[in-house]
């Protein structure tokens, strides 16, 4: 990598530390651009960068390969070295590697715990990419122009050199490890140790699966499948969810999906009142059914809202569906940002309340139900029921409550 580069540094609370890393790279790369993206730290980390001549991103709080993802955007086009803030070594031999990915491998390793998230991550990028890795953990690395292209927008936070590798290689890329003796800040086998490594263990494996982007464009984890699990009646609309979104196109809303032709959309137009009718014997049910799981899916266009009218509606309804365990298990990664229901999720949270309607509600309720839904799926189709959320004080206030502004 010989061409001029910029140095990204993600940070967070990290203030006795990030001023020496900064000093370190300047001396060691004077022509390249240091950049911190600063991760909503809540102490003087972007005041102590600055001091030491970083440029400074203040971003909110969301989590390592966010925090990069987000900086990535702001910064000149062509090579990129990531740094961890607290490493200590001299990385000049890392930009001298021809390949596209190049990930220092430390030469001698101290602190740390059993080495099962080491390995669990190993594994991972194996099984995904057949590339075999000492150390797919690590966050030094340089990126050429392509793989930044086949790499951003990174996985959530500890997962992204996970899912950097692996989308490096899938994409054709060559990928090469250099051993450098560096150091960094050990864990311990304390408590906090085997906090921060069972959450490095977490994120490796949710990166490892299907993501999407979400309303700010960042890469997220699709977890929405897990509601099936606790209630597999909804299984079937959670796949035809799933299936619109890996394989959706551009189409929004009932309209666009008629006009299209067959797509993804037009799968679950079709099978979600299909598949009810076949459970419920009735059409009115299966009508109830499909437009629920519509109310829920065009709600869920920021982290946290489908989630939040699902618990309202259950609350309203006086029902306590089993699913209600898996809302509460991904509300914190779903309004921080780590995960995203997409249209598995909240399809399969709009088919549960449906269903349970359908158990509670007589004839008379269920056409009512149905009438206000249609209601919604029409002003949904005029305007946007997000920004008219966002219009209305009481229901903006609810809406924001949890999130990361």
């Amino acid at each position: 990598m010989t061409d001029p580069f910029t140095i990204l540094v993600a940070a967070r609370d990290e203030e006795a530390r990030i001023g020496a890393t900064v000093t370190a790279l300047r001396a060691q790369f004077p022509a390249a651009d240091i950049v911190v993206a600063d991760d909503g730290s809540r102490d003087g980390t972007a005041a102590a960068a600055r001091a030491a001549g970083a440029r400074v991103l203040t971003l909110p709080r969301l989590g390592k390969g966010q925090a990069l993802s987000l900086a990535e955007r702001e910064i000149a086009a062509g090579p990129l070295l990531l740094s961890d803030a607290d490493v200590a070594g001299d990385l000049r031999t890392l930009p001298e590697s021809t390949a596209d990915v190049a990930v220092a491998a430390f030469a001698e390793r101290r602190g740390g715990g059993f080495g099962i998230a080491k390995r669990a991550a190993r594994a991972l990028v194996k099984a995904r990419s057949g590339f075999e890795a000492r150390e797919p953990l690590s966050g030094q690395r340089t990126l050429s122009p392509a793989a930044r292209a086949a790499c951003f927008p990174l996985a959530p936070g500890f997962g992204c050199e996970v899912r950097c590798t692996i989308d490096a290689v899938r994409a054709g890329l060559a990928v090469e490890e250099v051993t450098i003796p560096l150091t960094h800040r050990p864990t311990d086998r304390d408590l906090g140790g085997f906090v921060h490594r069972g959450r490095q263990l977490l994120h490796a494996a949710l990166a490892c699966g299907p993501l999407a982007p979400n309303h700010r464009g960042l890469r997220l984890p699709l977890v929405g499948s897990v509601i099936s699990a606790f209630d597999p009646a909804v299984a079937p609309v959670a796949a035809l969810g799933l299936a619109d979104d890996l394989w959706s196109g551009p189409e929004r809303g009932f309209r666009a999906h008629v006009r299209s032709g067959p797509t993804t959309g037009t799968l679950k137009l079709v099978g979600i009142p299909a598949y009810a009718l076949l459970r419920t014997r009735s059409l009115s049910a299966a009508a109830l059914v499909a437009l629920a799981a519509n109310a829920l899916n065009q709600l869920d266009t920021r982290p946290g809202r489908a989630l939040k009218a699902f618990l309202l509606a259950a609350a309203a309804l006086r029902i306590r569906p089993r699913a209600i365990w898996g809302g509460v298990l991904l509300a914190p990664y779903d309004l921080r940002e780590m995960t995203m229901l997409g249209d598995a999720g909240a399809n399969a949270l709009g088919a549960v309340l449906g269903f349970s309607s359908v158990a509670n509600f007589g004839v008379r309720g269920r056409w009512l139900a149905i009438g206000a839904l249609a209601g919604l799926t029409v002003l949904g189709e005029r305007r946007s029921l997000g920004r008219l959320i966002e219009q209305t004080p009481i229901l903006r206030e609810l809406d924001a409550m949890g999130r990361v502004q």
